[in-house]
């Protein structure tokens, strides 16, 4: 699923779930998607499945099953959810098991798991719902876990992409100004929305927040594949995104053809303790 909306992409007076048109357009070019988006640390993997009392996994909106090939990996069992059947097509090419539905409507058939998961992707859930739907198919001692990579931009690429989009976007409902200033302060409003959620449904323990940082290289290639996955761009006509891409490449280019990200994957955790 794509990069978190927050109140650095999401229409104005809207919540994330509501905004389907964004959540559904993913699909519509999933080998680019599973290309360019980067995977998950490994130690926030790992930390999952320790804090699991078992191998059985469900990865709610798995998208082309970025991570739940990652919890394979690890030597779970994993099964996904996903509404865009040309995302779940493309993870059952890769050998993932998927069920398409929205998670709120999913039916588990009396299936339980040891954790539910969910990156880039819980913000396309309604909380409650969502929180009330993991409680059902978790195992006691089972952990939630949802997770995010939150990139900052440099603030050359972040000032092109700001200014580049405005021209070019003028009627978007996409808050580009905001790529501009820190990522997580955004981000942090989803993480307290997630967790409230959670707190509303009986039977968790207090939600926790992990982090861990990491840096990842682009070239001007590989950062103009990733653009247009993400959900302002999934839906632009090709003639303007190719000017968004071009402003934005000659940015990358003034700056040496590369640059280095920094990326912090955060994730809100809690185990099941109780009746729902």
């Amino acid at each position: 699923m794509p990069t978190i909306p927050s109140a650095r992409a999401c229409p104005s007076g809207s919540e994330p779930h509501q905004y389907r048109q964004a959540a559904e357009s993913f699909g519509t070019d999933a080998e680019r998607y599973d290309r360019a988006r980067l995977r998950y640390p490994d130690a926030m993997v790992d930390r999952i499945v320790a804090g699991s009392p078992g191998p059985d996994v469900l990865d709610v909106g798995c998208g082309t099953g970025i991570a739940a090939r990652q919890f394979q990996a690890a030597g779970c069992r994993v099964l996904g959810v996903e509404p865009d059947a040309r995302m779940a097509d493309l993870a059952r090419r890769l050998e993932v098991e998927v069920d398409v539905a929205t998670f709120e409507d999913w039916d588990p058939v009396g299936r339980s798991f040891d954790a539910v998961v969910a990156g880039q992707a819980w913000h396309w859930i309604d909380h409650l719902a969502g929180a009330a739907k993991a409680a059902q198919v978790l195992r006691p001692g089972g952990r939630l876990a949802a997770f995010w990579n939150v990139f900052q931009l440099p603030p050359v690429v972040a000032e092109a992409v700001a200014t580049v989009c405005r021209r070019v976007m003028p009627d978007s409902p996409f808050n580009f100004q905001a790529v501009t200033r820190p990522a997580l302060d955004g981000y942090q409003v989803l993480f307290t929305k997630a967790a409230d959620g959670i707190r509303e449904v009986c039977g968790f323990s207090e939600p926790e927040q992990w982090r861990f940082d990491w840096e990842w290289s682009y070239t001007r290639d590989t950062w103009l594949d990733q653009m247009p996955t993400q959900g302002a761009f999934t839906r632009l006509p090709s003639d303007r995104l190719a000017e968004v891409l071009e402003g934005v490449g000659a940015a990358i280019d003034s700056m040496g053809g590369s640059f280095t990200m920094r990326y912090a994957t955060v994730a809100v955790s809690v185990v099941r303790t109780g009746a729902a």
